[in-house]
């Protein structure tokens, strides 16, 4: 079976490329946005074309298979039974529209609720960190090597600036915390880059309040392909059904953020 997922993978690598072009062909021309469930909550015509273009292929290629993305272009599945590929056309849509960098192709594929492959793709740096469960991490072909630990006032964690001062948020005080006690705090605009980050020692820790599983499906395998934890806020396996508070980390800072800060109001 293990020739099977390293099989899945090298397909969806492929797809992932080709879907990347479409991508970088629409940056030549004007790029149309609208706002979904806020203003900030943006969707272009590219997100669903990208979207689209997976769904396209998946049925073509593994009718078998289940779909969950980001732009509804599948049903709503209720489980996650059998295999199911579970992508986001483009994580960071609001730095593909700002900046035309720091966004990625987030693909996963799960199998009876195990991700099996991750892939996430940063486009514009070309760099593509990709797993395929027990087979290790990698960035483009360099394996990564099992994360270093690093105390928490050594540590640099991304956090998006938000949930500091959003008075509706009952984590603001225990991240506030956080974030005075760690070395420093970073935000990329793209979860899915933000726990690569992590699983490529480039970042110590990410925290979210609020993501959605195509927002990080695919960077929990590599995560667990180079031994970090990703969990709810509560230290809880993640729901991929649903949205959650997402907190990721090396081992010891993982359980330290929980068990210290966050953890603590709950």
């Amino acid at each position: 079976m293990a020739n099977d997922w390293l099989e899945l993978e090298r397909v969806a690598r492929e797809w992932t490329y080709e879907a990347a072009m479409i991508i970088k062909r629409s940056l030549a021309s004007p790029i149309h946005i609208e706002a979904k469930s806020n203003p900030n909550d943006l969707v272009t015509e590219v997100d669903r074309a990208v979207e689209a273009f997976f769904f396209e292929k998946i049925q073509e290629t593994y009718p078998e298979h289940y779909f969950l993305g980001e732009e509804g272009v599948a049903e709503e599945i209720q489980s996650l039974n059998g295999t199911v590929w579970i992508i986001d056309p483009i994580d960071g849509t609001m730095n593909f529209v700002h900046q035309k960098y720091n966004f990625a192709i987030s693909v996963a594929v799960y199998h009876d609720g195990v991700g099996m492959i991750g892939l996430v793709y940063d486009v514009i740096s070309d760099e593509l960190f990709h797993a395929v469960r027990g087979h290790g991490a990698y960035i483009n072909e360099v394996e990564l090597v099992p994360v270093k630990e690093r105390p928490l006032h050594e540590s640099i964690i991304g956090l998006n600036a938000r949930w500091l001062v959003e008075e509706r948020n009952q984590y603001r005080n225990p991240l506030k915390a956080l974030v005075r006690d760690v070395r420093s705090v970073r935000s990329y605009g793209s979860a899915a880059i933000e726990i690569a980050y992590v699983a490529a020692d480039r970042l110590d820790g990410y925290v979210s309040v609020n993501l959605s599983p195509w927002d990080y499906a695919a960077a929990i395998v590599l995560l667990e392909e180079v031994g970090c934890k990703a969990s709810t806020f509560r230290g809880e396996p993640l729901d991929l059904l649903s949205q959650s508070p997402v907190i990721v980390g090396k081992p010891h800072l993982h359980k330290e953020m929980i068990s210290s800060y966050v953890g603590e109001e709950l």
